[in-house]
């Protein structure tokens, strides 16, 4: 069975993005891209809500043909472009093209079969309400959150509306020059 594994950038205080989506606090160096290509090399399926696609998915497939690419912007935007994209939406309709689906109906029942089939992790990218509805049907196996060093005070939160207890067992903490920290956690089942 494959892992449906979380990755996601939260402030201390545990919001993914200001007030208006802002993510301008969050300054990732090439450390930390390269870490997260690491992690999305066990995936080969990528899941967002709408919002994140669309931010994602402006940069993404073109990144590495960007005067000064890093490597790392290279190697992400590598597999952003040769990873199935799975988008949870029921306004975006996109034409079937760049490996993306757009799911709009039977979201827990297609995720949970997705999971059945053979393959490499899928990887939620971000998506708070995309996470809060199937953290809640049990279908997050790991989780990489990666903390960063600013408070919010408000935005847009990543737990807020969950109902159950998940508990959780820490693998791995690492810290990065920018201040940065990545947790990585199973969910004890």
């Amino acid at each position: 069975m494959r892992k449906l594994v979380l990755i996601v950038a939260t402030s201390l205080d545990g919001f993914v993005a200001g007030e208006n989506g802002e993510l301008t606090s969050f300054d990732a160096s090439e450390e930390n891209l390269q870490f997260v290509c690491d992690i999305s090399e066990e995936g080969d399926t990528a899941l967002f809500g709408r919002l994140t696609f669309q931010l994602l998915d402006s940069y993404w497939p073109t990144a590495e043909n960007l005067p000064n690419a890093s490597k790392g912007t290279t190697r992400f935007a590598r597999w952003y472009n040769n990873a199935s994209k799975l988008v949870v939406s029921t306004t975006l309709h996109l034409p079937s093209a760049n490996n993306t689906t757009v799911i709009s109906e039977d979201v827990l029942e297609g995720i949970t079969k997705l999971k059945e089939q053979a393959g490499k992790n899928i990887l939620l990218f971000g998506s708070p309400m995309v996470y809060q509805s199937i953290a809640e049907a049990g279908l997050i196996d790991d989780y990489w959150v990666f903390v960063n060093p600013v408070i919010f005070g408000k935005g847009i939160p990543l737990f807020a509306g969950t109902k159950e207890e998940i508990k959780l067992t820490l693998l791995v903490a690492k810290q990065f020059p920018n201040g940065e920290i990545a947790l990585n956690y199973v969910v004890n089942k």
